[in-house]
């Protein structure tokens, strides 16, 4: 792990810093974490506003385009003197004649230039106003774009994955607050007043992590009614990704109280009148807070995988809803494999994504740890 100490800070800054900016100082000279920042960024950029970085409608279907290849985006033209601006050239369908085959050409003679900032398919942003202005738009619309190819039934893959974003991102964010939030208040109820609530708290506590996790997921998945709207399969599917994330988040807050709720800082408050709910929300739990935000980061990497492999398998999220894990569900049969193998791409949002917020909670983690400064 990269050396993330914070020596080269002043000693007068160092001793008037707080904690936070400590923290973020040495997590600054964590250069892998920083890049990881940046991309998640990005990525979250991207999920809250989806429709201005699609291309074409991601649900618009299109029967000429029934698998077609991705597209080359080409920067010059030398073909009438030297023209610098990004284009591309339709594809023209062709059958091989002994196989059948089909067989895609650029049409040389047919450049499509690719404007920024351009009007095309209308979309709602954030349900506030609607509006047809996308970072990229082509101005031919009979032959539109595919970066990343389309599926079986003419559908943007590229488009689509950048719409799956919103549903897979968000649903590990509020798949780990839910977690969060169960995980805090009965940690912190088991670990600060002990006893006999503590004992039971901690037998619950060990039933729910004794449960294998994947047949749970895909026994509860199973039972969830296929006629339900996208939204209720979206909040059934949060709750049951949350259902045994909790647990060990508990048991960390809880040993986190154990060890709190004897200190000096505690008795004063105890002493002074405080009541118990303060003394957790104001004195114990922002004493390690930074740790909580680093666990937090590293359990959404796993709630995305979660929902694209319940997804994947057909007991998540279903048709129309629109995620990672329904769009890797069109390359599951071998005709997919063979003839369409840009249906993977999602894939590799997948990857980028776990990778990108799992790097983001090491340097957090390590930023936070007193004992690597």
């Amino acid at each position: 792990m990269a050396d993330i100490t914070v020596t080269n800070i002043r000693p007068d800054r160092a001793a008037v810093a707080s904690q936070w900016q400590l923290i973020w100082w040495a997590f600054k000279r964590h250069k892998l974490a920083m890049a990881a920042l940046v991309v998640t960024v990005a990525m979250y950029i991207v999920a809250l506003f989806p429709g201005f970085f699609a291309i074409n409608d991601p649900v618009a279907q299109n029967a000429r385009a029934t698998f077609h290849p991705p597209q080359q985006v080409h920067f010059f033209d030398t073909s009438d003197g030297f023209d610098f601006w990004p284009h591309y050239y339709p594809l023209k369908l062709s059958r091989d004649p002994q196989t059948l085959a089909a067989i895609f050409t650029e049409d040389k003679t047919k450049k499509i230039p690719i404007t920024f900032f351009g009007r095309g398919y209308t979309y709602s942003v954030l349900g506030l106003f609607e509006t047809d202005i996308h970072l990229i738009a082509t101005t031919n619309k009979a032959q539109p774009l595919f970066l990343f190819g389309a599926d079986r039934l003419g559908r943007d893959v590229y488009s689509r994955t950048v719409q799956g974003a919103q549903v897979s991102l968000s649903i590990g964010l509020v798949g780990v607050a839910v977690s969060l939030l169960l995980g805090i208040i009965l940690g912190g109820i088991s670990g600060y007043y002990g006893g006999r609530l503590d004992f039971f708290m901690q037998r619950v506590i060990d039933f729910v992590l004794s449960l294998p996790t994947i047949p749970i997921w895909l026994a509860l998945a199973a039972a969830l009614p296929q006629g339900w709207p996208a939204t209720l399969q979206y909040m059934m599917i949060t709750i049951i990704l949350s259902f045994t994330g909790w647990a060990q988040l508990a048991r960390v807050v809880r040993g986190r109280f154990l060890s709190l709720r004897t200190e000096e800082f505690v008795a004063a408050a105890r002493l002074d009148g405080v009541s118990e709910t303060r003394i957790i929300f104001r004195h114990m739990l922002p004493s390690f807070s930074s740790h909580i935000i680093a666990s937090v980061t590293l359990a959404v990497p796993a709630m995305i995988l979660a929902e694209t492999s319940l997804s994947f398998l057909g007991l998540g999220l279903q048709p129309p809803t629109v995620s990672w894990g329904v769009l890797l569900r069109e390359a599951q049969n071998i005709r997919s494999i063979a003839t369409a193998p840009w249906l993977f791409l999602p894939g590799i949002a997948v990857v980028v994504a776990v990778m990108a917020l799992n790097l983001l909670g090491d340097g957090l983690r390590d930023a936070a740890d007193p004992y690597n400064k």
